[in-house]
Parts: structure tokens; sequence; C-alpha cells
């Protein structure tokens, strides 16, 4: 039964507590309220009926009749219901003790109306169903001790006083018998009622703490969502100033080529793509979260992924004057390869990260069905109460200074969610001072599939080469920031590509109107997924490239990190492309997607 939830520093918790618990045991006793009452009832009249054919005393009519009429007012008045509040309980609780001890009273003069007579059968009936009753009322009444001892208390003693009074040895050995009999059941159901509070204690406890605990949850999601919110509307809202630097600085690299002045271009760049690839790992912990990545498991060579694992960071190693030894092994595993190698690469890079001195090393071992992929390192090491928390996002292990040498605290949180969507466990093992030892646990690729493998490499390394396809030679722009259109204009143009640029929809139909007569219709459309005014770049960009029965390839461009809207994409099967854009990648697309026409 639900309540309010308390906790241990609320001054009225014990207070809260004791009714709900009360509350319970009113419910418990009020449960069997009328089938009991009326049970009694016909117990009364079938007992009564009997003693008084056998000792023929027209005091026990009266006996009787005072007893139904107590039994009728007990059943006909009101009782308790679910309906009533907690701060009740304590009234109920009183009247209903009030009731059985009243029906207890008027039931303890029968004893004195049949003992006297000396028939011994009789007596032995009496206190036959005095004890009986006692022990069911015992059981049903062990919730409220008042009520226990108000029901068997006054008929007990109407017992045992009447055998007393008698005075002869047989009825003070049933007296005496009858008290420890009403002490031992008076004991039990103290006893009982302590356990059964105790329980409902515990159990509105622990509902307490768990409702603590789902609100503790709650708030954690709530501050995680509020966080991939704020990530994401930063992510966007730096990317696009970004994007619109790595246009600029491209068409100026492309235009400075060959003069003096290009060195200071190639610094903006490397600076514009450090920026974005802090970016686009954030943007990777999105996507993933998004489960836009689906990986394509497939036999993986792991010397053929080592080889360029070991060129990207051997210089990088050198430059620390660190060892690093990345062995072969001519194992094969079963694996997405550009994700494996993602997954190895934030390894080594948090390896190189966290090494001072030795070096780091990575090797592959066969275990059966399983191939162990070990990352050792000989640096600072993990402390043990850090382990737990290596793969939150941005915690980094003794950087308090935020040093950007060190990344942004997102390679190992990647790592974790890469070994959930490949289904490549990794564990830890670490020791302070020592290094740390990382491993993923893969599945092998047996002899077949490897040849299997192998015959589709040759195949594919005997193909000829294929050109890329040629630029497009025009191209609608849609995007509602001036800077990104004039920055993605002057990109295209100085690539020879005719590029106009639209900032609404309303623009865009009126451009495609106008090529449409003129008879040179575009040949891409390239779209942002933001818009102004909320409208959606998405759907904007599908009824433009469906427009008027032509069809004009439609390329998305987006700053985007939510991970609803990249699951959007993803289903829309829209080719996409996430700011800031790199010119390379920019101009391989648009010659894809427009050649692919």
């Amino acid at each position: 039964m639900s309540g309010p939830v308390v906790t241990p520093n609320d001054p009225s918790a014990d207070a809260v507590l004791g009714q709900r618990v009360l509350r319970e045991h009113v419910a418990s006793v009020y449960s069997t309220y009328g089938i009991s009452t009326l049970t009694h009832m016909a117990f009364v009249v079938v007992f009564g009926s009997i003693i008084y054919s056998q000792l023929k005393e027209p005091s026990l009519l009266f006996w009787m009749a005072g007893l139904l009429m107590a039994d009728i007012y007990v059943f006909f008045t009101p009782r308790w219901n679910p309906s009533r509040p907690a701060r009740e309980s304590a009234y109920w609780a009183r009247k209903i003790s009030r009731m059985v001890t009243l029906v207890s009273m008027v039931s303890a003069v029968v004893p004195w109306l049949i003992v006297p007579h000396d028939n011994l059968p009789m007596t032995s009936l009496l206190m036959a169903v005095i004890v009986g009753s006692c022990a069911r009322a015992a059981q049903s009444l062990w919730p409220l001790k008042a009520a226990l001892f108000g029901y068997t208390m006054p008929m007990s003693l109407g017992m045992i006083t009447a055998l007393a009074w008698q005075g002869d040895g047989l009825h003070l050995f049933l007296a005496v018998a009858s008290a420890a009999y009403l002490l031992l059941t008076l004991h039990a159901g103290v006893g009982q009622h302590r356990l059964l509070t105790e329980s409902l204690l515990l159990r509105f406890e622990n509902e307490a703490l768990a409702a603590r605990l789902g609100e503790q949850i709650a708030a954690t999601e709530r501050a995680s969502e509020e966080k991939t919110r704020f990530l994401g509307t930063a992510s966007h809202d730096l990317r696009q100033p970004l994007h619109a630097i790595a246009l600029f600085g491209a068409a100026l690299e492309n235009e400075l080529r060959d003069r003096p002045e290009s060195r200071n271009a190639e610094r903006l760049m490397r600076a514009v793509n450090a920026l974005g690839a802090s970016l686009d790992t954030m943007l990777d912990v999105s996507r993933l979260d998004a489960g836009v990545i689906t990986p394509a498991p497939q036999p993986v060579q792991l010397d053929a992924l080592f080889l360029p694992l070991n060129h990207t960071f051997a210089a990088r190693a050198e430059q620390k004057q660190l060892q690093l030894r990345v062995r072969a092994s001519g194992l094969w595993v079963r694996s997405d390869p550009q994700l494996l190698h993602r997954m190895l690469s934030n390894l080594m890079d948090n390896a190189l990260k966290y090494t001072a001195r030795g070096g780091v090393t990575v090797t592959a071992r066969d275990r059966g069905d399983a191939v162990w992929i070990e990352v050792r390192d000989s640096g600072i090491g993990i402390a043990p109460e850090q382990s737990s928390r290596i793969f939150e996002e941005f915690y980094q292990i003794d950087n308090p200074g935020r040093d950007r040498s060190r990344g942004l605290g997102i390679g190992l949180s990647i790592v974790q969610r890469l070994s959930r969507l490949l289904g490549h466990p990794v564990q830890m093992h670490s020791r302070p001072g020592r290094g740390t030892h990382f491993r993923v646990v893969l599945p092998a690729v047996d002899v077949q599939a490897r040849r299997l493998a192998g015959s589709l490499s040759q195949t594919a390394a005997d193909t000829p080469w294929r050109r890329r396809p040629a630029l497009p030679g025009r191209v609608l722009l849609l995007d509602d920031e001036l800077e990104i259109r004039e920055a993605m204009t002057g990109l295209l143009r100085s690539h020879a590509i005719d590029a106009h640029a639209v900032a609404d929809e309303a623009a865009a139909v009126a451009a495609l109107r106008q090529a449409g007569s003129e008879g040179r219709p575009f040949d891409l459309l390239v779209c942002d997924y933001r818009l102004a005014d909320g409208a959606d770049g998405l759907d904007t960009g599908l009824r433009l490239s469906q427009w008027r029965g032509t069809t004009t390839p439609l390329l998305l461009i987006t700053g985007e990190t939510a991970p609803e809207r990249l699951q959007r994409v993803r289903e829309s099967k829209v080719p996409v492309l996430f700011k800031p854009v790199v010119a390379d990648v920019l101009l391989q697309a648009m010659a894809e997607v427009a050649g692919a026409r």
C-alpha cells in the first residue's frame, strides 16, 4: 500500500511510519470482521442451545440474548474500510478493541452460569470452547495488542475465577491450567505482534529506500539528458562558425597555394582541423548513443590492422622517447575493422598520454575460440578507487588543469560504447605507478573463413582502379547562415563549381524554377539540417530534391549531435556530412553523390 516517503532525518518520519504500520494492522483485523461476527452469532446460538438443553438454566437464555445483541451491535456499527485515511487508524484500532472487549465481557458471565452446576462434561465443553475461541481470536487479533488482551482476558478470567471459586482440587487444577494457557497465549500473541510490526517497518523502510533510489535515478537521468542537450546545443553552436572558418580557410589555402603566405594558411587549417577532431570525438559519443552506427562484422586480419596503428602512433611515441611495440601475430578475428581500429586507437592513444617513460606494447594472443588483444603501458597506473570512473565522459586522471594535450577524456568512454556495440568485452588491470593493462576479447575466425576473406581481398585487389567521379557543375546550397553561404560559395567557385546559395526554401524554389526555365538544372542540392525559424532541413531538402518531378541528388550537412535527430537522419538514407567539414571530404562527397545520379 503506497504512502508518503519518509527520510531518516525527517522529524515526522517515525510518526508517519507508525501511522502506516497501524493502518496495516487495522486492515488485517477488519479483513475478517463481517464473517467472524456472523460465525460468532451462529456459534452462540448452537452452543447456548446445547448447554440450555442439558442444564435447563433460564439465566442462559438471558445470556444468549445479551451476547447476540452485542454481536448485532458489532456487526451493524460503522466499520473501517480502505478509503479511511491513515491518520484515523488509531481511532479504528480503539473502536474494534472496545467492541471485542464488550463481547468478551458478556461471554465472561457464562462460566458462572455453568461451573456451579458441578457438571463435569459441561464444564469440560465450556473450557474447550473458551480455549478454542481464545486461540482463534489470538491469531486474528495479533496485529492489535489492545484487542488481543481485550478479547482473551475477560473471558479467560471469568472461567478461571469460576473454577477457582469451587475450591476443590480438580477445579483448582483446571483454574491453574487455564491461567497458564492464558499466559502462554498472551506471550505468544505479543511475540507475533512484535514480529509482524517489525516486518511491516522493514517493508515500509525498503519501500522508502526504493522510492528515494528511484528519485535519485530519475534525477541522474534528468542530469544526463540535460548534459546531452547542453553538449548537443553547444556542439552545434560551435560547429557552425567553425564550419565557416574551415571553408574560408580552405578557400584561402587554395588561393595562396605556391605563395609565401600559404604557410600561415596551412597553420590555420591545422588548428581548425584539431578543433574539429575534438568536436568529432564528442559527435562519436552522440552517434553511438543514438544507435546510428551499425557494425558490419567480417573476418579481420589483425596484422593488417596493427600496421596502420603502428604507423599512426610511432612518431608520437618517438617524440616522447617511448618504445612502441606492435607485434604481429598472424591471427584473424571477427569484427568490424573500422570500429575495431577506432577502439584500439583510443586505447593506444590513452596509453601514450599517461606514459612518461618505458613504453607501450600491443599484442594478440590465441585463446582457443577467442583472441585477446592486449594494450600494456608502463605509465602512471590507475588507483582502485578511480578504476570505476575511467570510462566516464570527460573524466581524466591527474589532470586538474585540463591540459589539452591529454584530450577531452572521452576516449575510454567511446571504447566502452564500442565494446558493447561489437560484443567485445574489455578488461582492465592496473597498478598505480607500474602501468595499466587493457584486454579486448574477440571471437576467433576459423581457417575456412580466413580463406574466404583472403579470396575476397584478392578479388578486390585485382579490381581496376576507378577514378573519383567528376565534381558537379552546378550546386544549389541552402543554409540560413550568411557566413557559411559565403564561405561555401567561395570554396566551390575556387574549384570551378557554379554555386548558388540561398537562405530559405522559398528562395530555393525560385532558384530551381529559374534553373529549369534556363535549361541549366542543378547537379546537386546541398542543404543544412537546421534552418531558420525551426525549419527542418531534411524535410525541406527532400521536398526540393523532388521539385516538379525532377530528381536532384541531395547531400545533407549538419552540426547536429542530438541522438534522436541523428537516428532520424540515418533512417532517411540521405548522405550526410558533419560540421566542420574538411574541404577534401566535402568535394569527395559532392562528387560521389552527384555522380550516383
